[in-house]
């Protein structure tokens, strides 16, 4: 389902292979009044990616099945992409600065959902 562009202007890509940690992120952004699609690895990812130019942020958990992890696809995506933008989430491990590309912000689980909130609004 496209979004309608004068009302979503922000898409969220949530890349999480969890299925109940993606269906609870994309509750809360979508809750917060944004578009999400979804993707469970970085393959996937990518390919939304090439195929939907409207997206803006990228919202990924670390660690993921795949040809590649998520501080990875996020600096593909960034030089791919210079304009998206990136949220880091992993309860698992903390990346250092500067393992993370320039700008994307990094969110260790448990996250607040105002934090996510506040983020996206900054990033939108």
């Amino acid at each position: 389902m496209e979004p309608p562009a004068a009302e979503r202007e922000t898409v969220v890509l949530v890349v999480e292979d969890d299925p109940m940690i993606r269906m609870a992120a994309m509750m809360l952004i979508e809750g917060l009044g944004y578009y999400t699609l979804e993707a469970t690895n970085a393959d996937e990812a990518i390919t939304l990616l090439e195929d939907h130019p409207e997206i803006t942020i990228v919202f990924t958990d670390v660690q993921m099945e795949g040809s590649m992890d998520g501080i990875a696809l996020t600096h593909w995506a960034a030089g791919r992409w210079p304009p998206l933008r990136f949220i880091i989430v992993s309860g698992g491990m903390t990346p250092e600065l500067h393992e993370i590309p320039a700008g994307a912000i990094f969110l260790s689980k448990p996250y607040a959902d105002a934090t996510v909130g506040r983020l996206i609004a900054q990033f939108a």
